[in-house]
């Protein structure tokens, strides 16, 4: 009865996690360049009662064994790095990646940041920098009578000046990994590398595998609402299961208190 109790009380931390893990996602439905999480479960050790393959008294041998699990443990929470919908805004510095591929931005303490936010504002020395103010990498920076700003797919910034003359103002490049699943979220939808995701490589737009650049377009959290509404119900009736085998466990112990009485 122990065993029971126990292994449904796991199953119901479990679903918690998953229930937070869907609240985030939805939460994040209209978040730019947002990438949903799944969290993935494991079964926790066993005990034996009948190791298979042990001798019978016939000359034989159990085809099957018989033994108790003890519950289940959250494994990991994964980020699912699929393309999200372009939205088209009509920002000159809004910049959606359309295939594989992050932005670089400096952070305050000089450390590089990811993000797959393309949102970008104009500081006042004329910077390309993120709704936080870091700075993109490698830096743009824009001629302060620039009439306009084009910025092509494979990442090219050019600025037409009052003269009529196009001036190419620098160059958008992206960074990839091996394993992008590895990086680690640190808020406002930007990511670290780690051991797990491997190094950024660096390339140009629309070439090698890399995303092209589309101007004037965001790309949208990529939260199926429907999946996780069904999840979330999924994930509810799963926790009343396991708090009702409580439960049940619960009367059975009683029970058996009441007998030795």
């Amino acid at each position: 009865m122990l065993v029971s109790l126990y292994s449904a009380s796991t199953g119901m931390i479990a679903q918690q996690r998953r229930l937070d893990t869907i609240s985030n996602n939805l939460s994040n439905v209209d978040t730019t360049g947002y990438k949903a999480q799944r969290i993935e479960f494991q079964d926790l050790l066993y005990t034996p009662i009948k190791e298979a393959g042990t001798p019978t008294a016939q000359n034989s041998t159990l085809p099957t064994g018989e033994y108790v699990g003890h519950g289940v443990r959250v494994a990991a929470t994964n980020r699912i790095f699929t393309q999200g919908n372009i939205e088209q805004t009509g920002g000159t510095f809004d910049l959606a990646i359309m295939g594989d591929g992050f932005f670089q931005m400096q952070l305050q303490d000089g450390r590089i940041a990811y993000t797959r936010d393309g949102s970008f504002k104009v500081d006042a020395n004329g910077r390309l920098v993120n709704s936080n103010g870091l700075l993109l990498v490698p830096n743009i920076t824009l001629p302060t009578n620039a009439e306009s700003v084009n910025i092509s797919p494979d990442g090219i910034v050019s600025a037409k000046l009052p003269d009529g003359t196009i001036q190419n103002v620098g160059n958008i490049t992206l960074v990839r990994f091996v394993n992008p699943a590895g990086l680690k979220s640190i808020g406002n939808n930007l990511y670290l590398s780690t051991p797990a995701s491997g190094v950024a490589t660096e390339g140009i737009p629309n070439q090698d595998g890399y995303g092209s650049i589309e101007q004037g377009s965001l790309e949208k959290s990529n939260v199926d609402v429907v999946k996780e509404m069904v999840n979330m119900i999924v994930a509810q009736r799963t926790y009343d299961l396991n708090a009702r085998a409580v439960q049940t466990a619960d009367d059975f112990l009683r029970t058996v208190g009441t007998l030795k009485r």
